[in-house]
Protein backbone atom coordinates (compact mmCIF):
# COMPACT_ATOMS: atom_id res chain seq x y z
CA UNK A 1 0.00 0.00 0.00
CA UNK A 2 1.86 3.45 -1.00
CA UNK A 3 1.77 5.75 2.00
CA UNK A 4 3.99 8.90 3.33
CA UNK A 5 5.24 8.71 6.52
CA UNK A 6 6.58 11.93 8.58
CA UNK A 7 9.12 11.63 11.40
CA UNK A 8 10.97 14.57 13.28
CA UNK A 9 8.40 16.82 14.70
CA UNK A 10 8.15 17.44 18.43
CA UNK A 11 8.14 20.57 20.86
CA UNK A 12 10.67 23.69 20.98
CA UNK A 13 11.70 26.70 22.19
CA UNK A 14 11.03 29.44 20.13
CA UNK A 15 13.95 30.33 18.35
CA UNK A 16 14.88 26.40 18.01
CA UNK A 17 15.26 24.54 14.76
CA UNK A 18 13.44 20.80 13.49
CA UNK A 19 13.86 19.16 10.80
CA UNK A 20 10.86 17.24 9.18
CA UNK A 21 11.16 14.14 7.09
CA UNK A 22 8.63 12.12 4.58
CA UNK A 23 9.43 8.56 3.42
CA UNK A 24 8.09 6.24 1.15
CA UNK A 25 8.13 2.46 1.27
CA UNK A 26 7.64 2.43 -2.36
CA UNK A 27 10.21 1.25 -4.78
CA UNK A 28 13.02 3.85 -5.48
CA UNK A 29 12.58 7.12 -6.97
CA UNK A 30 8.86 6.49 -6.85
CA UNK A 31 8.29 9.97 -6.14
CA UNK A 32 10.55 11.46 -8.41
CA UNK A 33 8.19 12.79 -11.05
CA UNK A 34 5.57 14.31 -8.82
CA UNK A 35 6.54 17.44 -6.93
CA UNK A 36 6.30 16.98 -3.18
CA UNK A 37 4.91 19.42 -0.85
CA UNK A 38 4.68 20.23 3.04
CA UNK A 39 1.16 21.57 4.53
CA UNK A 40 0.40 22.36 7.88
CA UNK A 41 -3.27 22.41 10.09
CA UNK A 42 -3.46 24.19 13.68
CA UNK A 43 -6.13 23.63 16.03
CA UNK A 44 -9.63 25.37 14.82
CA UNK A 45 -7.58 26.80 11.45
CA UNK A 46 -8.01 25.42 7.79
CA UNK A 47 -5.01 23.24 6.23
CA UNK A 48 -2.31 25.74 4.54
CA UNK A 49 0.64 25.49 2.53
CA UNK A 50 3.84 25.73 3.56
CA UNK A 51 6.42 24.64 1.06
CA UNK A 52 6.78 22.92 -2.22
CA UNK A 53 9.74 20.94 -4.20
CA UNK A 54 8.44 20.45 -7.93
CA UNK A 55 10.47 18.37 -10.50
CA UNK A 56 13.32 19.97 -11.17
CA UNK A 57 13.99 20.96 -7.29
CA UNK A 58 12.51 24.42 -7.75
CA UNK A 59 11.56 25.46 -4.78
CA UNK A 60 8.32 27.32 -3.11
CA UNK A 61 7.46 28.73 0.08
CA UNK A 62 4.54 30.74 1.91
CA UNK A 63 5.81 34.36 2.57
CA UNK A 64 5.31 33.40 6.78
CA UNK A 65 8.22 30.70 6.79
CA UNK A 66 10.65 32.35 3.92
CA UNK A 67 14.06 32.42 5.74
CA UNK A 68 13.29 30.62 7.94
CA UNK A 69 12.40 27.05 6.35
CA UNK A 70 14.01 25.01 3.62
CA UNK A 71 12.34 22.24 1.69
CA UNK A 72 14.17 19.60 -0.30
CA UNK A 73 14.48 16.12 -1.53
CA UNK A 74 16.14 13.38 -2.39
CA UNK A 75 14.63 11.04 -4.81
CA UNK A 76 17.10 8.25 -4.63
CA UNK A 77 15.80 7.42 -1.30
CA UNK A 78 11.77 8.79 -1.79
CA UNK A 79 12.92 11.19 0.79
CA UNK A 80 11.65 14.90 1.24
CA UNK A 81 12.46 16.89 4.17
CA UNK A 82 11.76 20.32 5.85
CA UNK A 83 14.38 21.92 8.18
CA UNK A 84 12.74 24.71 9.98
CA UNK A 85 14.90 27.05 11.63
CA UNK A 86 14.11 30.52 14.12
CA UNK A 87 10.80 28.34 15.03
CA UNK A 88 7.96 31.07 16.60
CA UNK A 89 4.78 29.91 18.12
CA UNK A 90 3.05 30.45 15.09
CA UNK A 91 4.65 27.73 13.54
CA UNK A 92 2.65 25.65 15.87
CA UNK A 93 0.71 22.93 13.96
CA UNK A 94 0.61 19.03 12.62
CA UNK A 95 2.67 18.96 9.60
CA UNK A 96 1.71 16.79 6.62
CA UNK A 97 3.52 15.89 3.50
CA UNK A 98 1.89 15.15 0.65
CA UNK A 99 2.61 14.00 -3.18
CA UNK A 100 1.63 15.73 -6.04
CA UNK A 101 -1.32 13.67 -8.35
CA UNK A 102 0.54 15.42 -11.81
CA UNK A 103 2.84 13.10 -13.00
CA UNK A 104 5.84 14.63 -14.76
CA UNK A 105 4.81 18.59 -13.95
CA UNK A 106 7.03 20.54 -15.59
CA UNK A 107 9.90 22.60 -14.45
CA UNK A 108 8.07 26.03 -13.31
CA UNK A 109 4.79 23.85 -11.90
CA UNK A 110 3.56 25.15 -8.65
CA UNK A 111 0.05 24.44 -6.43
CA UNK A 112 -0.56 25.15 -3.45
CA UNK A 113 -4.19 23.66 -3.35
CA UNK A 114 -4.74 20.66 -1.35
CA UNK A 115 -6.97 19.13 -3.58
CA UNK A 116 -3.76 18.63 -6.20
CA UNK A 117 -2.65 16.27 -4.01
CA UNK A 118 -3.35 12.69 -4.07
CA UNK A 119 -1.29 10.84 -1.49
CA UNK A 120 -1.13 12.13 2.19
CA UNK A 121 1.13 11.14 5.58
CA UNK A 122 -0.60 11.06 8.47
CA UNK A 123 1.23 14.25 9.90
CA UNK A 124 3.59 15.21 12.40
CA UNK A 125 3.35 17.37 15.84
CA UNK A 126 4.57 20.71 15.64
CA UNK A 127 4.48 22.42 19.10
CA UNK A 128 6.91 25.85 19.62
CA UNK A 129 7.03 27.02 22.99
CA UNK A 130 7.39 30.99 23.68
Amino acid sequence: QRQLVESGGGLVQAGGSLRLSCGSSQRSSFISPYAMAWFRQAPGKEREFVALINTAGRTYLTDSVKGRFTISRDNAQNMVYLQMDSLEPEDTAVYYCAKDRTFGSSRDYFSSDPADFDLWGQGTQVTVSS
